[in-house]
């Protein structure tokens, strides 16, 4: 059995049940989870929550202030140095009785003298579809070693469990790498800063991974508080205070049974719209431009709004320069023009359209928005501005479904909560995170819980599929930091 010997549960219930997970692996019917862990070295554990994306989503990449809950749900990760230098991963389902496994020697991200390229490493695991998945656990390792130079001289044996439900958009991805890094900072001693970590996993998603989103996801999993609103102005993440929310009311997130991946065609090419928008109010605005060839990234001086779109004004964009950006755009015809845009993850493809105008325009209203929000959650106890902020959440899911990411099924849950509307307590409802599916974040009066409960029943009567219910907070990874374990052995041993 393993006993904490440093570090405390911090009375979640879901710390004494991973516990309990790693106490039952010498029972495993999984082959990889009995043999990863030597019985005679301790185990550092680390938890990072999903996260319920309240207002913000896509403008993340644009500058926008971004408003985020971290969820009951979390990742644990538990890692055991290995002195062979080698990394072992198994990730368990969450009944325990299935898992994916893989394995490599550290010695693969170690070039002639420095460590490989991030493009090396991601061509790496995409040539595997089946593995892919490991690029979110190991890329914090090479991270490391190329951002901190950290020279590993142990291996590290990861078990992976977690009950954020992936492709739910609330950030499963995000838990992982955070639960991951946490656990290799303490188990190899390396000092990082939660807002740092945030940024390091991020990196392993976007260059390692190759998923473009945005950071409000990995910020929300390292620095979030429970049942506070974790307020992140993404130029580039700056941490502003926490919103506590008021006792009168509650957030919910309710799936839609339709599978989210920020790595889809349709997310990554609104986001390449927004870019390529903002590239041409800068132009407009007589900015300079520096290049280094066509669909490379680009630099903009830009001494009005810093370089983030979200900073312009929606009555400025409507006034100056909204007719004057392009409905669509072909890709080649914007590299001729324009070269590039300022996104250093994305490029645009010559041989497809993308929508500039509505996507452009979305970034800058979800800005206004947001600020809104935060500013009138705080007199939430007032029944008017409960339903401007169930207002603002509508208008938000409008606009997604404008830029293209919305879905038939996440539409059919915000009718049903307008349906119920104040009557049974509930005020607004938006799709969340990259769009295109995933999970609807729910505002309510706290004594609403039941008719959260029968909106999801009629969803499910109507389409077959149960929503889950996303309830309840808890802390991010910095706050509930690790712990180290160690197996108690018996007399005579």
């Amino acid at each position: 059995m393993y006993r904490i010997i440093r570090g405390t549960t911090h009375n979640l219930p879901d710390t004494p049940a991973f516990i309990e997970t790693l106490n039952q692996l010498e029972e495993s019917p999984v082959a990889e989870a009995r043999r990863l862990f030597d019985p005679k070295r301790e185990i550092v554990v680390a938890r990072a929550p999903g996260r319920l994306d309240v207002m913000g989503g896509i403008a993340d990449y644009s500058g926008s202030l971004v408003l985020e809950l971290p969820l009951q749900e979390a990742t644990y990760a538990a890692l055991q140095r290995d002195p062979s230098r080698r990394l072992r991963i198994v990730s368990l389902a969450e009944d325990s009785a299935l898992a994916l496994a893989f394995e490599m020697p550290l010695a693969d991200f170690e070039g002639a003298g420095d460590p490989v390229d991030y493009e090396a490493a991601r061509a790496r695991f995409e040539r595997d579809p089946a593995r892919h998945w490991a690029a979110y656990v190991a890329g914090v390792f090479l991270v490391l070693m190329r951002e901190r130079e950290f020279n590993f001289q142990d291996g590290a044996r990861i078990l992976i469990a977690s009950r954020v439900p992936q492709g739910k958009g609330v950030s499963s991805s995000a838990a992982l790498e955070v639960a991951v890094m946490q656990a290799v900072a303490a188990a190899f001693e390396i000092t990082i800063e939660a807002r740092e970590m945030a940024l390091l996993c991020q990196k392993a998603e976007n260059l390692v991974a190759g998923a473009p989103c945005g950071v409000m996801d990995q910020m929300t999993a390292a620095c979030g508080e429970a049942n506070r609103l974790l307020a992140l102005l993404c130029q580039p993440a700056e941490l502003r205070e926490t919103i506590a929310i008021p006792g009168q009311i509650a957030l919910w997130g309710l799936d839609s049974g339709v599978r989210h991946a920020v790595t889809g065609a349709d997310y990554g090419s609104v986001r390449l719209g927004t870019f390529m928008g903002y590239r041409i109010i800068a132009e407009l605005a007589g900015f300079n431009v520096h290049g280094t060839g066509p669909g490379e990234p680009v630099h903009i001086d830009d001494p009005r709004w810093g370089g983030y779109l979200a900073n312009l004004t929606p009555s400025e964009l409507e006034q100056v320069y909204a007719a004057q950006l392009p409905e669509r755009l072909r890709g080649a015809d914007f590299l001729s023009r324009y070269q590039g845009t300022t996104d250093p993850v994305t490029r645009v493809d010559p041989d497809r359209s993308y929508t500039v105008r509505v996507p452009t325009a979305h970034a800058i209203y979800e800005h206004h928005r947001v600020r809104l929000y935060a500013e009138l959650i705080g007199a939430a106890a007032n029944g008017g501005a409960l339903e401007l902020l169930g207002e603002l959440m509508y208008q938000s899911h409008a606009s997604y479904s404008a830029c293209g990411l919305g879905s038939a099924s996440t539409d059919r849950l915000v009718r049903l909560v307008r349906e119920a509307g104040p009557a049974q307590g509930l005020y607004g409802a938006k799709i969340t995170g990259g769009g295109s599916g995933g999970t609807v974040a729910v505002l309510g009066r706290r004594d609403a819980g039941t008719s959260v409960e029968r909106v999801a029943e009629r969803y499910a009567r109507e389409t077959g599929c149960q929503p889950y219910i996303f309830a309840g907070s808890s802390p991010g990874s910095a706050a509930f930091g690790h712990l180290k374990l160690e197996k108690q052995r018996g007399k005579g041993t």
